[in-house]
Protein backbone atom coordinates (compact mmCIF):
# COMPACT_ATOMS: atom_id res chain seq x y z
CA UNK A 1 0.00 0.00 0.00
CA UNK A 2 0.64 3.34 0.00
CA UNK A 3 -0.18 6.80 1.01
CA UNK A 4 -0.70 10.08 -0.62
CA UNK A 5 0.23 13.48 0.47
CA UNK A 6 -2.44 15.38 -0.64
CA UNK A 7 -5.44 12.99 0.54
CA UNK A 8 -3.93 13.42 4.11
CA UNK A 9 -3.06 17.59 3.54
CA UNK A 10 -6.64 17.60 2.20
CA UNK A 11 -8.50 15.46 5.46
CA UNK A 12 -5.95 17.90 7.53
CA UNK A 13 -7.63 21.39 5.75
CA UNK A 14 -3.96 22.13 4.26
CA UNK A 15 -3.45 22.43 0.43
CA UNK A 16 -0.87 19.60 -1.01
CA UNK A 17 2.45 20.66 -2.32
CA UNK A 18 3.35 23.65 -0.44
CA UNK A 19 5.30 22.61 2.78
CA UNK A 20 1.49 23.11 4.78
CA UNK A 21 1.63 19.71 6.38
CA UNK A 22 4.49 18.80 8.76
CA UNK A 23 6.90 15.85 8.42
CA UNK A 24 5.42 14.57 11.78
CA UNK A 25 1.66 15.11 10.82
CA UNK A 26 2.55 12.70 7.82
CA UNK A 27 4.88 10.29 10.27
CA UNK A 28 1.71 9.93 12.77
CA UNK A 29 -0.19 8.89 9.81
CA UNK A 30 1.61 6.84 7.98
CA UNK A 31 2.19 4.72 11.27
CA UNK A 32 -1.61 4.98 11.75
CA UNK A 33 -1.89 3.42 8.13
CA UNK A 34 0.82 1.11 9.09
CA UNK A 35 -0.62 -0.12 12.01
CA UNK A 36 -4.37 -1.02 10.42
CA UNK A 37 -2.78 -3.42 7.54
CA UNK A 38 -0.79 -6.09 7.39
CA UNK A 39 0.12 -5.01 3.41
CA UNK A 40 3.82 -3.27 3.57
CA UNK A 41 3.56 0.25 3.51
CA UNK A 42 5.12 3.02 1.41
CA UNK A 43 5.12 6.17 1.85
CA UNK A 44 4.69 9.65 -0.25
CA UNK A 45 7.27 11.50 1.47
CA UNK A 46 7.09 14.70 -0.38
CA UNK A 47 10.37 16.66 -0.85
CA UNK A 48 11.55 14.95 2.41
CA UNK A 49 10.59 17.63 4.34
CA UNK A 50 13.58 19.80 4.41
CA UNK A 51 16.04 21.34 1.42
CA UNK A 52 19.34 19.91 2.43
CA UNK A 53 20.06 16.30 1.71
CA UNK A 54 20.63 15.67 5.76
CA UNK A 55 17.41 16.61 5.90
CA UNK A 56 16.18 13.63 3.30
CA UNK A 57 18.10 11.37 5.43
CA UNK A 58 17.04 11.81 8.14
CA UNK A 59 13.01 11.70 7.02
CA UNK A 60 14.00 8.20 5.48
CA UNK A 61 15.07 7.00 8.95
CA UNK A 62 11.94 8.33 10.73
CA UNK A 63 9.72 7.06 8.14
CA UNK A 64 11.34 3.41 8.79
CA UNK A 65 10.90 4.04 12.85
CA UNK A 66 7.42 4.07 11.95
CA UNK A 67 7.15 0.67 10.43
CA UNK A 68 7.10 1.72 6.95
CA UNK A 69 9.78 -0.24 4.41
CA UNK A 70 9.08 2.49 1.80
CA UNK A 71 8.64 6.16 0.74
CA UNK A 72 9.39 8.45 -1.90
CA UNK A 73 11.54 11.68 -2.43
CA UNK A 74 10.59 14.15 -5.19
CA UNK A 75 12.91 16.63 -6.40
CA UNK A 76 10.18 19.83 -6.11
CA UNK A 77 11.41 22.36 -3.96
CA UNK A 78 7.24 23.44 -2.66
CA UNK A 79 8.41 27.21 -3.69
CA UNK A 80 6.89 28.59 -6.57
CA UNK A 81 9.40 30.78 -8.14
CA UNK A 82 11.87 27.57 -8.53
CA UNK A 83 9.63 24.71 -8.00
CA UNK A 84 12.58 22.03 -8.87
CA UNK A 85 16.00 21.82 -7.02
CA UNK A 86 18.83 22.03 -9.19
CA UNK A 87 20.25 19.03 -10.92
CA UNK A 88 23.06 18.35 -8.65
CA UNK A 89 21.33 19.31 -5.31
CA UNK A 90 18.57 16.82 -6.61
CA UNK A 91 21.28 13.85 -7.15
CA UNK A 92 22.73 14.78 -3.67
CA UNK A 93 19.40 14.56 -2.17
CA UNK A 94 18.48 11.78 -3.49
CA UNK A 95 21.79 9.86 -2.54
CA UNK A 96 21.75 10.82 1.00
CA UNK A 97 18.26 9.23 1.30
CA UNK A 98 19.68 6.13 -0.62
CA UNK A 99 22.13 5.87 2.12
CA UNK A 100 20.16 6.34 5.18
CA UNK A 101 17.91 3.70 3.40
CA UNK A 102 20.88 1.06 2.78
CA UNK A 103 21.44 1.75 6.85
CA UNK A 104 18.31 0.38 7.66
CA UNK A 105 17.75 -3.71 9.24
CA UNK A 106 15.54 -4.16 6.56
CA UNK A 107 15.49 -3.04 2.95
CA UNK A 108 13.59 0.25 2.53
CA UNK A 109 12.27 1.26 -1.01
CA UNK A 110 13.48 4.47 -2.34
CA UNK A 111 11.41 5.75 -5.21
CA UNK A 112 13.19 9.00 -6.61
CA UNK A 113 10.72 11.40 -7.87
CA UNK A 114 11.25 13.92 -10.97
CA UNK A 115 8.44 16.31 -10.43
CA UNK A 116 9.19 18.46 -13.74
CA UNK A 117 5.93 17.39 -15.59
CA UNK A 118 3.76 18.03 -12.14
CA UNK A 119 5.09 21.89 -12.17
CA UNK A 120 4.60 22.89 -15.95
CA UNK A 121 8.11 21.89 -16.98
CA UNK A 122 7.38 19.51 -19.87
CA UNK A 123 11.34 19.11 -20.69
CA UNK A 124 11.12 15.06 -20.93
CA UNK A 125 15.00 15.27 -21.78
CA UNK A 126 16.01 16.75 -18.06
CA UNK A 127 12.94 14.32 -17.02
CA UNK A 128 15.11 11.33 -18.10
CA UNK A 129 18.69 12.49 -17.12
CA UNK A 130 17.41 13.32 -13.75
CA UNK A 131 15.82 9.63 -13.22
CA UNK A 132 18.92 8.07 -14.91
CA UNK A 133 20.73 9.85 -12.41
CA UNK A 134 18.91 8.51 -9.17
CA UNK A 135 19.10 5.15 -10.68
CA UNK A 136 22.81 5.38 -10.60
CA UNK A 137 22.90 7.22 -7.33
CA UNK A 138 20.81 4.00 -5.99
CA UNK A 139 16.96 4.57 -5.94
CA UNK A 140 14.68 1.62 -5.98
CA UNK A 141 12.21 2.69 -8.11
CA UNK A 142 11.68 5.71 -10.97
CA UNK A 143 8.94 7.88 -11.01
CA UNK A 144 7.99 10.94 -13.39
CA UNK A 145 4.53 11.69 -12.00
CA UNK A 146 2.34 13.96 -14.80
CA UNK A 147 3.98 11.33 -17.47
CA UNK A 148 0.80 10.73 -19.84
CA UNK A 149 1.71 9.51 -23.59
CA UNK A 150 2.65 6.21 -24.20
CA UNK A 151 5.86 7.39 -26.02
CA UNK A 152 7.01 9.19 -22.94
CA UNK A 153 6.41 6.59 -20.41
CA UNK A 154 7.85 3.85 -22.88
CA UNK A 155 11.54 6.39 -23.05
CA UNK A 156 11.73 6.61 -19.66
CA UNK A 157 11.06 2.47 -18.98
CA UNK A 158 14.14 2.14 -21.57
CA UNK A 159 16.31 4.70 -19.82
CA UNK A 160 15.90 3.49 -16.71
CA UNK A 161 16.19 -0.54 -17.30
CA UNK A 162 15.93 -2.92 -15.32
CA UNK A 163 14.92 -0.81 -12.59
CA UNK A 164 10.96 -0.42 -12.09
CA UNK A 165 9.21 2.49 -12.88
CA UNK A 166 6.37 3.70 -11.50
CA UNK A 167 3.61 5.88 -13.40
CA UNK A 168 0.72 8.47 -11.76
CA UNK A 169 -2.67 7.10 -12.77
CA UNK A 170 -6.06 7.81 -13.13
CA UNK A 171 -5.85 11.48 -14.63
CA UNK A 172 -9.49 11.57 -16.90
CA UNK A 173 -7.95 12.20 -20.05
CA UNK A 174 -5.94 9.58 -20.36
CA UNK A 175 -6.99 6.25 -21.97
CA UNK A 176 -3.96 4.17 -20.73
CA UNK A 177 -4.89 1.07 -18.98
CA UNK A 178 -3.53 -0.83 -16.68
CA UNK A 179 -2.64 -3.75 -19.06
CA UNK A 180 -1.58 -0.61 -21.55
CA UNK A 181 0.70 0.29 -19.00
CA UNK A 182 1.80 -3.68 -18.28
CA UNK A 183 2.64 -4.03 -21.83
CA UNK A 184 5.13 -0.46 -21.99
CA UNK A 185 6.92 -2.35 -19.11
CA UNK A 186 5.56 0.01 -16.32
CA UNK A 187 5.92 -2.23 -13.20
CA UNK A 188 3.98 -0.24 -10.26
CA UNK A 189 1.23 2.35 -10.63
CA UNK A 190 -0.27 4.95 -8.39
CA UNK A 191 -3.34 6.54 -7.87
CA UNK A 192 -2.69 9.83 -6.45
CA UNK A 193 -5.00 12.14 -4.71
CA UNK A 194 -7.25 10.94 -7.26
CA UNK A 195 -9.30 8.66 -5.26
CA UNK A 196 -9.32 11.58 -2.54
CA UNK A 197 -10.72 14.13 -5.33
CA UNK A 198 -13.42 11.62 -6.31
CA UNK A 199 -14.58 11.07 -2.77
CA UNK A 200 -14.74 15.17 -2.51
CA UNK A 201 -16.40 15.16 -5.15
CA UNK A 202 -19.06 13.26 -4.30
CA UNK A 203 -19.46 15.44 -0.76
CA UNK A 204 -19.50 18.71 -2.57
CA UNK A 205 -21.99 17.22 -5.45
CA UNK A 206 -24.19 16.41 -2.48
CA UNK A 207 -23.53 19.41 -0.83
CA UNK A 208 -24.57 21.61 -3.61
CA UNK A 209 -27.74 19.60 -4.12
CA UNK A 210 -28.94 20.25 -0.62
CA UNK A 211 -28.23 23.70 -0.74
CA UNK A 212 -29.00 24.61 -4.47
CA UNK A 213 -32.31 22.41 -4.55
CA UNK A 214 -33.28 20.94 -0.75
CA UNK A 215 -33.43 17.77 -1.95
CA UNK A 216 -31.40 14.55 -1.70
CA UNK A 217 -31.15 12.25 -4.56
CA UNK A 218 -27.47 12.39 -3.80
CA UNK A 219 -28.19 9.12 -1.17
CA UNK A 220 -29.04 7.22 -3.42
CA UNK A 221 -25.24 6.37 -4.27
CA UNK A 222 -24.77 5.96 -0.93
CA UNK A 223 -23.36 2.74 0.62
CA UNK A 224 -25.92 1.56 2.93
CA UNK A 225 -25.46 1.72 7.30
CA UNK A 226 -25.50 -1.57 7.66
CA UNK A 227 -22.72 -2.33 4.97
CA UNK A 228 -20.23 0.40 6.18
CA UNK A 229 -20.76 -1.41 9.99
CA UNK A 230 -19.83 -5.06 8.72
CA UNK A 231 -17.01 -3.89 6.64
CA UNK A 232 -14.78 -2.20 9.28
CA UNK A 233 -16.30 -5.18 11.90
CA UNK A 234 -14.82 -7.27 9.46
CA UNK A 235 -11.74 -5.47 9.63
CA UNK A 236 -11.36 -5.23 13.01
CA UNK A 237 -11.56 -9.00 13.39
Amino acid sequence: MATTSAGLAYSLGKTDGNREVTRAEALENSRAIVSATHLPVAADLENGYGDSPEECGATITLAAETGLVGGSIEDATGQTLQPIYDFDTAVARIRASVNAARKLPFHFTLTARAENHLHGIFDLDDTIRRLVAYAEVGADVLFAPGIKSSDDIAKIVKAVSPLPVNVLWGYPDSSLTINDLSTLGVKRVSLGSSLARVAYASLIKAGNEILQKGTANYAADAIPYSDLNALFNFVKS
